[in-house]
């Protein structure tokens, strides 16, 4: 069985990625210091906790396990949270991130899969973003995963690392078997947050800014549900295994959701009323993010199954109704 190094392996996309492996046959092995992801989310292999550069764990899971390539998801992930604390962002997404690439050098480990994102473009020049648009992030989330796109291309003109980068847009949704889900403490991202209004009233939502140059004035971003994002890895790391080089796509559906849009789904979903409040722009926010990509379905052969927001917000209130506490809850 070929085994893959997880590292962000308890957190939302990266429990959902072990899952995946399984079930194709694959080994995931997780190192995740469990500051943000779920111990109960590791079912599918062995769990090391600990740092992404911590070198004594990386030389004992290398030596312990024999690793074909690292998918890493183990980066912070909050644009609004990373214009405030930009040094917390560079020293983890960058920092640490040298970290594992030197052990994996070390250990003659030469593949990996990238969890980067859409915020490396910035505001887009056109819709929907393709991967040859201008990459231009405006807050330190985006910059950070470009800083390691390029670190990657260095190492590949170095010493032969081969990567691919998956630039996402919005990873929602929940496990359809409903076994793993979204489970973030504070939760921050919309979906769950207009779930969690819609179950309860007295957790009114906030709409942070009401004059994008948007139809109705919100934030329109482009949802994409994480068994998707995991089919995706796996046919990146298909294409690496089998001796492909070095590739950067994005990862999206290619349509558009406002946040009212999101709102009124949920609303047909659960039967609710959701009570929700304007507030100011968040600081790093584009108006509009939605991308294309045709480029991963025509190369590598990615089709989504969950692609439209009913689907997304169904399966992530299913979680809800049968998580209402997060893992341990069911």
């Amino acid at each position: 069985m070929s085994e893959i190094l997880i590292v962000g392996g308890a957190g939302y996309i990266g429990s959902h990625m072990c899952k995946y492996l399984h079930e194709q046959g694959f080994g995931p092995v997780v190192l995740d210091n469990l500051s943000l992801g779920h111990r109960e989310s590791v079912q599918w292999g062995p769990l090391y906790k600990g740092e992404m550069n911590d070198e004594n764990i990386l030389a004992e899971i290398f030596s312990s396990h024999s690793i074909s390539a690292v998918m890493h998801f183990a980066a912070y992930c909050y644009v609004g949270e990373s214009v405030h604390e930009a040094l917390k962002y560079y020293k983890n997404n960058v920092g640490a991130s040298l970290g594992l690439l030197m052990a994996m050098a070390d250990h003659g480990v030469d593949k990996i899969i990238f969890s980067s994102s859409c915020a490396t473009y910035g505001e887009p020049e056109s819709l929907p973003i393709t991967e040859d648009q201008p990459q231009n992030p405006i807050n330190p989330y985006g910059r950070s995963k470009l800083m390691m796109e390029n670190i990657f291309d260095d190492l590949e003109e170095a010493n032969g690392l081969k990567s691919v980068c998956l630039r996402y847009f919005n990873a929602a949704g929940a496990d359809p078997a409903g076994v793993l889900g979204e489970d973030h403490s504070p939760e921050t991202h919309l979906i769950p947050l207009v779930l969690q209004a819609a179950k309860h009233p007295e957790k009114k939502l906030t709409v942070f800014g009401s004059d994008y140059p948007t139809t109705d004035g919100t934030c329109v971003r482009d949802y994409i549900h994480v068994s998707d994002l995991a089919q995706a890895h796996y046919l990146a790391l298909k294409h690496l295994l089998d001796g492909g080089g070095s590739r950067k796509y994005n990862l999206g559906n290619g349509s558009g959701y406002s946040i009212l849009d999101v709102i009124t789904v949920a609303e047909e979903i659960t039967g609710r009323k959701i009570d929700f409040s304007y507030s100011h722009r968040r600081k790093g926010d584009p108006a509009v993010l939605v991308g294309s990509s045709e480029k991963i379905s025509r190369e590598l052969g990615w089709q989504p199954e969950f692609n439209t927001l009913k689907n997304i917000v169904q399966t992530a209130w299913d979680w809800y109704c049968s998580h209402p506490q997060g893992y341990g809850q069911g």
